[in-house]
């Protein structure tokens, strides 16, 4: 089993910044992709940014030059560093992680999810 556990969240004023992190522990060999997603009230849950196990990063078109994502393979670690907040960034934010838990074939990968950390940007 593998646990997720997110911190970071907050109230912050637009043009704030914050940081999350998210720590996966349990019976893992490798971790794949991490990510962040977020919600907001009434809308779907929506990719925020990703970043592979080699270091490759994307990001959802409206966070592009202000979110940064990040990790830490020894820690088991993503971090999303936020900056210059907007208001419209408000929403539940959930960290992802495709968890490999086996060292042999056949491999055995799975999507684990963060509890989800709110964050408030106010106007």
């Amino acid at each position: 089993q593998v646990q997720l556990v997110e911190s970071g969240g907050g109230l912050v004023q637009a043009g704030g910044s914050l940081r999350l992190s998210c720590t996966a522990s349990g019976s893992i060999f490798r971790i794949n992709q991490m990510g962040w997603y977020r919600q907001a009230p009434g809308k779907q849950r929506e990719l925020v940014a990703a970043v592979t196990s080699v270091g490759n990063t994307n990001y959802a078109d409206s966070v592009k030059g202000r979110f940064t994502i990040s990790r830490d393979n020894a820690k088991n670690t993503v971090y999303l560093q936020l900056s210059s907040l907007k208001p419209e960034d408000t929403a539940v934010y959930y960290c992802n992680m495709n968890v490999r838990t086996t060292a042999s074939f056949p491999f055995n990968e799975h999507d684990y999810w963060g509890q989800g950390t709110q964050v408030t940007v106010s106007s």
